[in-house]
Parts: C-alpha cells; structure tokens; sequence
C-alpha cells in the first residue's frame, strides 16, 4: 500500500500511540481532583502544555487543548466576534480558506457581522493591495491560512503581519493545520499573530486532538463553558493521554525537520516532473517555495476526481479529492472555483498529500501506475 492522503489524516506514530496507552492506563485521574492521583495527571497535563510551547516558540499560558483543527477555527473566529462585538462587526478571511473558517464566518453573518472574503489569483494565493483596502474601522478579525489543504499555497504571511502592525486592535488569525512541519514556521509563528490553530491527527498524533496558539493580553470568548478548565478558556475534562501523544508527536514532527521537509519536495518534484508531460494534465501545486512541499494537485482533463481516487485505489495508491471533508459530497473544489478554474476541471481534480515516511520508490511507483491509468482513461474518452 502507497499512503498519499496525509493532508486528510496522518498514521499515528506507535511510539505515540505507545504513549496514549501507557498514560491510558496508568494516569487516568481527572487533572481538576484534588488527590495525588489527580496531582499526577495534573503535572503531566502541564509538562505537555510546556513541551508543546517550547515547541513553537511560545509560553506555556498561551497553549489552549482543543479537540483539533475545526473546533479551534470555529473558537477563533466566533470567539472574537463574541469578545469584541461591541468594538465592530467587520471580519476578513480569503475565498480558499477551510470550510471550518468559511462556515463559521458565514455562521456571523447571519449573526449580523460583516465578511470580506478576499480573492486570490491563479495560484490561490490573496493580494497584500486587497487586504489593505479591506481593512475598515471597524476590522476585528483578519484569518488567513497557513498552507492551503487543496492545492498548497503558501499565503504570504509575513507579509500581512507586516501590515497588521499597523492595526494592532485586529485579531490575526493563522490557520495552520496543514503548515505545522513544513519548514514555515517562522511565518507562522511571527511576531504580530495573535491565535493559531494546530490539528494534531495531522502529523501523527490521535484524532481529536489539537490546540491553539493564544498570544498572552489577547482575549478570546470562550465556546465550551462549564468547569473552567483551560483557564476558563475552554471547559470539559482534558483528554490527557492524546495531549501527551499529541506532545510527543509534535517532537518528533520537529526533529529533523529540514531534512523531512526536503524529502517531501524530492518526493513531489518526482511526480510533477512525470506527470507535467502529458497533455491532458493540469497542475495547479508547483513546485516552488511558493507551495507547500507536501501537496500535489492535478487534473486528468476529461476524468472526475472520485473516478481517478478509485482507480489508483484499486492498484493500491490512496489519494483523494482535493479535500477530504468534501469528498464524498462530490464537490468541486472551493479552491479551485475561487481560482475561476472552469467547473469541469475543477472537478477533475485530485491530491496527493505525503509525509516525512514516503519515499522516492513510491513516487516512481505511482509514476507506472499513473502510465497505465492515464493510457486507459485517454482511450475510454477516444471511444466515447
């Protein structure tokens, strides 16, 4: 089996996935009882809170546990809205962002916010002029992603901190699901973002289990209330065995990480170099630092995506549609509509999406795989 859909989820790392056992089983007291026993699980809760800060850069008050990337999307983005409602209704995100973003802020609009959703180009990627001229007075929230789930567009963050100085009273927000490991995080992590989401099943940790960056003096409302865990931030009883896989696994996601990041665009720039050659493919995923190193998306012109998916699957090569929370809905791709790609390509899209565990070997194998597909598919569209 070649594994290409690590941007829908990622394999848990069994030493991680040893970890989420061991503390099953011999740390399951509640971290809020008072009780050694709870005493116990308490400092474990608080020495991952700490790993996972030094981790990224930042201090262990600004770690908040979340059940992963789409709740963390959500608390922003309502969040700010609840905290500084009576500061503005005006919100910014981009026309390519997560459904857990966009639906939120489509959420608030009918709440009475306002949203701009600001374009992109033909790489997906958003305008620093048409962020500028958004901005308003009454601007709360801009939320820009990382690294874009479908096609991989690397936003230019850095760029719009640098304008967001200017605005020190807006909330910047960085979607970074599908960036963390992938040698950006000094864009992610810059010195003017305030919040930023982590999805842990991302890079071989459990399946909800994540967090959110919170910079320290910045308020947000809570979702979740109730025991006033995570400081009053966001109640309910910590799932401590995933937050200590979770801890782990961003370590090790971290060790090495140039050498990983390297391998994935070796990977990558194997299958574009191939595939580049055939005159009913479309690219969209280049293969420069302007994308991220780990995603691929493509066309066969003529062919739906779901059918490709399943006939690499049937050769045992897992890809998919260029999102997995939409797959299965047959959509077309979000991304690739914001681009004004035609619909009929844009529905023949497809992802493929590695890890620091591919190889080049697998590469050269969906190459010959990819060979006999595209000869089958090219003489079934002949007979039609």
């Amino acid at each position: 089996m070649i594994y290409f859909d690590n941007s829908a989820t990622t394999k848990v790392a069994p030493s991680v996935l040893e970890t989420y056992t061991k503390v099953s089983q011999q740390v399951w007291g509640n971290p809020s009882s008072l009780h050694n026993f709870g005493e116990t699980a308490f400092h474990l809760l608080e020495q991952s809170r700490q790993q996972i800060a030094d981790l990224i850069g930042a201090k262990p008050n600004e770690i908040f546990f979340t059940s992963g990337g789409t709740e963390g999307d959500n608390w922003v983005v309502k969040g700010t809205a609840m905290e500084k409602r009576t500061f503005g209704k005006h919100l910014i995100t981009t026309a390519v962002e997560h459904p857990a973003i966009h639906n939120s802020m489509e959420q608030l609009k009918e709440l009475g916010f306002d949203v701009t959703y600001l374009p992109v180009d033909k790489e997906g990627r958003i305008s620093i002029a048409d962020l500028k001229a958004a901005i308003r007075p009454d601007t709360i929230l801009v939320s820009v992603m990382a690294v874009n789930n479908e096609i991989g567009t690397i936003q230019p963050l850095t760029e719009v901190a640098e304008v967001l100085k200017a605005y020190p009273k807006i909330h910047f927000h960085i979607d970074a699901v599908q960036g963390i490991g992938k040698g950006i995080q000094d864009m992610i992590m810059n010195d003017r973002v305030d919040f930023v989401t982590f999805s842990g099943h991302k890079f071989h940790a459990p399946r909800g289990i994540g967090f959110i960056y919170a910079r320290q003096g910045r308020k947000l409302a809570p979702l979740m209330t109730g025991g006033g865990q995570e400081n009053n931030w966001r109640s309910g009883t910590e799932n401590l065995p995933a937050i200590a896989g979770m801890a782990k696994a961003l370590r090790l996601l971290l060790t090495d990480e140039t050498e990983k990041v390297a391998r994935e665009r070796a990977i990558k720039q194997r299958v574009y170099d191939h595939i580049k050659t055939f005159p009913k493919v479309t690219i969209f995923s280049q293969p420069t630092t302007g994308f991220a190193p780990h995603i691929l998306c493509f066309t066969i012109n003529g062919v739906r995506g779901e059918t490709i998916v399943h006939a690499f699957e049937d050769q045992g090569i897992y890809l998919s549609t260029t999102s997995a929370c939409s797959s299965k809905k047959h959509l077309a791709s979000s991304t690739l509509m914001a681009m004004h790609t035609p619909e009929a390509v844009a529905t023949s899209a497809i992802r493929i999406s590695l890890d620091e565990h591919n190889t080049l070997a697998e590469a050269d194998e969906f190459n010959q795989v990819f060979d006999k597909l595209y000869k089958r598919f090219s003489k079934i569209n002949a007979d039609a």
